[in-house]
């Protein structure tokens, strides 16, 4: 389990399991999701959540990996677009390290 810091005074957080980042992944969630400017800001965090309901929405088969993402992560009632860049830079180091195993 990894903690991300949701605020930039580090008096709250969210805890982010291996299975969340599984689900970015599998869904390739950022991918697309920043704009060129780079900058991760409150519209950000609302294209991911109407991104993700969309998925929900289209898709016949079970989808408990995003609901649990959902009620576990994007929908945190701290996470913020602060939250959400602690989020992106985590699940960046994360895959780093998977693909640094896998070699």
């Amino acid at each position: 389990m990894y903690t991300i810091q949701a605020n930039p005074s580090g008096t709250r957080s969210i805890h982010v399991t291996e299975t969340a980042l599984q689900t970015i992944q599998k869904y390739s969630l950022f991918q697309h999701l920043i704009d060129s400017n780079g900058i991760v800001d409150e519209s950000v965090l609302e294209k991911l959540r109407l991104n993700i309901r969309s998925l929900i929405a289209s898709q016949e088969d079970d989808r408990k990996d995003l609901l649990d993402l959902c009620i576990d992560v994007i929908y945190h009632n701290d996470m913020k677009a602060f939250g959400l860049h602690q989020l992106i830079l985590l699940y960046i180091k994360w895959e780093e390290e998977s693909e640094e195993s896998e070699e």
